[in-house]
């Protein structure tokens, strides 16, 4: 196991269990005084056993008949607790903890918290404003979501259209994501995507948010500011988004009153309109992708798995959790950021840092490897990323026109 001395396990905490494989989160566990169990597939069991990972098999991919069997052979080892670490892990967290934690409602919570349509609803009905959405079982239902969108909208003839938004119901961020404006792009979908949920295109500047909430109360809020969904993303965020916290807290708290959230982490994307009106994007009950807890941590030098485990842990106190968080902003000694790259060629065999992004004092480091093969496959809708690329510094301004100007650079030739 990499850095830092495993930590002395206090037995009158929590027992948590970490839903999915992230060797971040276990090197944090590591190091943190609670007891903790990795459920994972069946290939992380030769690291487990080889670094002393308390390590449980599991494969998420299958709902049948035993999946009543992982909450029990949880339960029998005394666990408190589930801790989703992926998208794909949140419905499993909410029916393992609706057995640990005895209340059948978190199965139902986690439902909503996976399916995007599900969720949009909940919100709506909860006063919290929303887009147009619609699901779409074929490709007629888009080209008549398309239509209708634009019609209320009050399009003429030759007018261009307003996009609409595609999604996969219950996959993480940007993946499935296309933006559709003309009925011939509907054709490029193929099957296997449907179903899928359409909404109407928000204008305004898109932000995340990552809160950790203790007693149905929020006890630390961060602001993400992305430069380029999909792209780029860095903590705290500018002086302009920033002002908006008070609204920004409010809408949180809404959120976490209309979806019934006790404990645990919310990861919410909103819009917010040149009017200042907050729209709700949608809301993820797990850690956020792009490394943004690794971000948190060189902004502020708290570990927000730790942080994750104080929110999740039933028997956390009040106290432990209010001393365990920084001040936000104010307590931040800089801001960390993070660009993901796609290769802009079709064909690549290197991978070169570009001289002005390493050269430049605000970078850091890179996760980036060595391209396998040669050909780049074409991106369909968002696609995945090949790597991220670190910056630290002081100026929330420089560091947005920092991680602007890497889309037009190169690190693969």
């Amino acid at each position: 196991m990499p850095q830092g001395e495993p930590a002395t396990k206090n037995p009158d905490k929590g027992y948590v269990a970490l839903l999915g494989w992230s060797l971040n989160a276990v090197e944090a566990l590591d190091r943190f005084d609670r007891r903790y169990v990795v459920v994972a597939p069946e290939w992380a069991e030769e690291y487990c056993v080889e670094h002393d990972i308390p390590y449980v098999p599991w494969n998420f991919e299958r709902l049948n008949d035993r999946s009543m069997e992982i909450a029990e052979t949880l339960q029998n080892k005394g666990v408190d607790v589930a801790i989703p670490l992926f998208e794909e892990t949140v419905e499993w967290a909410g029916a393992i903890n609706s057995v640990l934690l005895d209340n059948p409602r978190l199965y139902g919570q986690s439902l909503l918290l996976r399916d995007k349509a599900l969720m949009k609803r909940r919100a709506q009905l909860g006063g919290i404003r929303v887009g147009i959405f619609e699901e779409a079982h074929d490709r007629d239902d888009v080209i008549r979501f398309l239509k209708r969108v634009n019609q209320t909208l009050l399009k003429l003839d030759g007018d261009p259209n307003d996009p609409i938004h595609l999604k996969a119901f219950d996959k993480a961020g940007c993946l499935g994501h296309r933006v559709i404006r003309t009925p011939d792009e509907v054709d490029t979908i193929p099957d296997e995507e449907f179903p899928v949920l359409m909404e109407s295109h928000l204008d305004g500047w898109e932000f995340a948010v990552e809160a950790w909430v203790h007693n149905g109360k929020i006890k630390f809020l961060n602001i993400s500011e992305y430069v380029t969904l999909g792209y780029s993303v860095f903590a705290p965020a500018t002086p302009e988004l920033e002002r908006y916290r008070p609204q920004i807290k409010a809408q949180i708290e809404k959120l976490i009153k209309t979806f019934d959230i006790e404990f645990g982490f919310v990861h919410p994307e909103y819009f917010v309109t040149s009017d200042g009106e907050m729209y709700f994007g949608e809301v993820a009950y797990r850690p956020p992708g792009f490394k943004v807890f690794e971000l948190l941590e060189r902004a502020y030098g708290f570990n927000a798995y730790h942080g994750l485990v104080l929110a999740f842990d039933p028997k956390t106190t009040e106290e432990e959790i209010d001393a365990f968080f920084p001040r936000e902003v104010v307590d931040a000694s800089g801001v960390a950021g993070c660009f993901g790259v796609y290769p802009r060629r079709r064909v690549v065999s290197d991978l070169q840092i570009p001289q002005e992004t390493e050269d430049d004092d605000y970078y850091e480091s890179h996760d980036l490897s060595t391209p396998l093969e040669e050909t780049v496959t074409k991106r369909t809708a968002f696609g995945t990323h090949w790597g991220l690329v670190y910056f630290f510094g002081d100026d929330p301004y420089r560091m947005r026109d920092l991680l602007k100007m890497q889309e037009e650079l190169d690190f693969y030739v």
